[in-house]
């Protein structure tokens, strides 16, 4: 990312007046599509690594396998996150998959590198209010999510459990990013759905979480539909 571009994405994270705190202040949820085979993929990983220590968003990277047959095989990659972007083109009616390619809040596609068309979702999605007041607690290795009830959800949703590696760096041997030495940052390991909740009543939920890994818990529409909830693991 130019210096210029990320200066204007720390102005509008930071900037109160411009972008009002919803109630809650949940993270909005983006997620990148992307693959160590795909030569127009490090602007966008670079643009993921620059909004990993804000806490107004929770940016996550899921490595597809589809650009392994070029020649380098992506150690990241799981057919997993290729079928859940296969799902957000379904659910968008698109029946072409791009890397890079980031989805904000479940329902907003950004194809390419477009720093000033992602600033603006962000702020869209962070103006809008929330829909739950959700928060993830650890102790013992185990996760605790929480929520009060919330009648107005309309439809049942998906908790999903989210661990996530902060960085790592691979030098690219073959395929069309060969020579190079590149960062990748939030790189998601497992994403699984714990449960499903009405809202009906308030939501308790205890599961698992080994490796020592950050964490997230996601609350989404089934079929890969709009994000209602997001917390970090505390």
């Amino acid at each position: 990312m130019t210096r210029a571009i990320s200066a204007v994405l720390a102005l509008v994270l930071t900037a109160g007046t411009a972008v009002p705190l919803h109630a809650g202040d949940q993270p909005v949820v983006i997620e990148l599509f992307t693959s160590q085979g795909c030569s127009s993929c490090p602007p966008a990983d670079a643009l993921l690594a620059d909004l990993a220590d804000r806490p107004e968003v929770l940016p996550l990277a899921l490595h597809v396998d589809y650009w392994d047959y070029i020649g380098w095989k992506d150690r990241f990659a799981s057919p997993a996150f290729t079928h859940r972007q296969k799902g957000y083109a379904h659910a968008a009616g698109v029946g072409t998959v791009y890397t890079p390619q980031m989805v904000v809040g479940g329902v907003d596609h950004v194809v390419g590198y477009r720093p000033s068309e992602l600033i603006d979702l962000i702020e869209k999605h962070r103006a809008a209010p929330d829909r739950v007041s959700l928060t993830a607690t650890l102790a013992n290795g185990t996760v605790t999510v929480e929520a009060p009830a919330a009648p107005d959800l309309g439809a049942p949703v998906m908790v999903q459990l989210v661990t996530f590696l902060p960085e790592e760096t691979t030098e690219i041997e073959r395929g069309e990013n060969a020579g190079k030495t590149l960062t990748y940052t939030n790189i998601v390991q497992d994403w699984r759905d714990i449960g499903e909740w009405s809202g009906a009543e308030p939501l308790k939920i205890d599961a698992p979480l080994d490796g020592g890994l950050p964490a997230a818990v996601i609350l989404q529409r089934t079929g890969v539909g709009a994000v209602l909830g997001a917390a970090r693991v505390q």
